[in-house]
């Protein structure tokens, strides 16, 4: 999802808008997920968000993986190096920097009294093990690794194979371990059926009201299945099931393709600005967390807002604005570093993997 930015040729472009307002979607639920549920905890309450976030949570991550694999097949068969420039250095860049960068406003709660030692040793499991909200872009290069290394795999086995893993629960003390258990599928089906996710796309843009009503029902059903409990232990709704939650993962990701589609087809201010928060998806991922703590203290410390679900809703708003204003200031700047890798943290040159010196995320 967040891949290298790349210059589209004319006629693609507007085919391809509709994945970036995608993706404006799925950062903006990811947003909205981190600030309603903890604006709610603050505030001891919920809001009307939390039903929104619930509605969500089934699909939320499965599309922002299959999203993410959509371009995998640009790059996978290039050499090792250029492929490793865009699909794994890009991401650990960022990465590493915004893991310093989060660690340090965290520092008294991560090192306590134990001093720079504690923290030495904070950074380097981070290194082993993904921190804090940053956990998916470590995953997509791990993911994009794992896909080239095993691309000459027959594609009908390696979707099973991860599918099985989705729907084992694997008990580990590894968090990495269990997240790509749990998601690598969608990331892989995402670059397997790239082709008939973009012809899906095309056809709901194509025949909206078809595309409208197979969404109606789908939010019907998806309503039904995360809102109902469920009476098995550790799965608390129906669409936490084991083989459901595969599945409507899977189906909430298509439906938010479907639903891009019809949005960008569309047009108007909406689309105009969820396709505007995807093609910086990175940069409000990225940054979104400290002013999101920050708004969050503010309002329960202040009391300024009583309702929760409104409380929450400021503090996205925040959350998205405050990310999208800073890359903003710091272009042409020092710090632009915050957003664009540059050339000194490439391993392939300029020349042959097409990415200018400054490579924006």
């Amino acid at each position: 999802m967040f891949g290298e930015a790349g210059a589209a040729v004319p006629a693609e472009a507007l085919r391809l808008a509709w994945v970036d307002v995608a993706k404006g979607i799925c950062i903006l639920l990811v947003v909205m997920m981190h600030s309603t549920l903890g604006t709610g905890a603050a505030m001891e309450g919920e809001g009307f968000l939390h039903t929104v976030v619930t509605f969500a949570k089934p699909f939320r991550i499965p599309d922002f993986f299959l999203l993410s694999g959509l371009f995998l097949g640009r790059v996978i068969d290039r050499p090792w190096r250029l492929f490793a420039d865009r699909r794994v250095v890009h991401f650990a860049y960022f990465y590493g920097l915004w893991v310093v960068i989060q660690s340090l406003a965290k520092y008294p709660a991560i090192v306590g009294e134990a001093g720079p030692g504690a923290f030495a040793t904070h950074l380097l499991n981070a290194l082993v093990e993904p921190y804090s909200t940053l956990w998916f872009i470590y995953l997509l290069a791990v993911f994009s690794v794992a896909t080239k290394m095993l691309r000459r795999v027959p594609p009908a086995v390696l979707l099973a194979g991860a599918a099985l893993l989705q729907v084992v629960p694997i008990a580990t003390p590894s968090y990495l371990a269990e997240e790509f258990c749990a998601r690598y599928v969608y990331f892989l089906a995402g670059y397997v059926f790239a082709d008939r996710i973009f012809a899906l796309a095309d056809r709901a843009a194509a025949a909206p009201r078809i595309a409208c009503t197979f969404l109606l029902l789908w939010a019907g059903i998806e309503a039904w299945l995360a809102f109902t409990p469920s009476s098995l232990p550790g799965y608390p709704t129906l669409a936490s099931l084991p083989v459901v939650a595969l599945i409507v993962g899977g189906a909430g990701a298509l439906a938010i393709v479907s639903g891009a589609a019809l949005l960008t087809a569309a047009g108007g201010p909406v689309a105009t600005s969820l396709r505007a928060c995807g093609r910086r998806s990175i940069v409000i991922y990225l940054a979104f967390f400290l002013p999101m703590a920050a708004t969050r203290t503010l309002l329960v410390k202040a009391g300024l807002i009583a309702d929760v679900g409104l409380a929450s809703l400021t503090v996205m708003a925040v959350a998205v604005i405050v990310p999208l204003a800073l890359e903003r200031a710091v272009r042409g700047t020092a710090l632009r570093v915050l957003f664009v890798r540059p050339k000194a943290f490439h391993i392939a040159t300029a020349a042959n993997s097409q990415a200018p010196a400054l490579q924006a995320a």
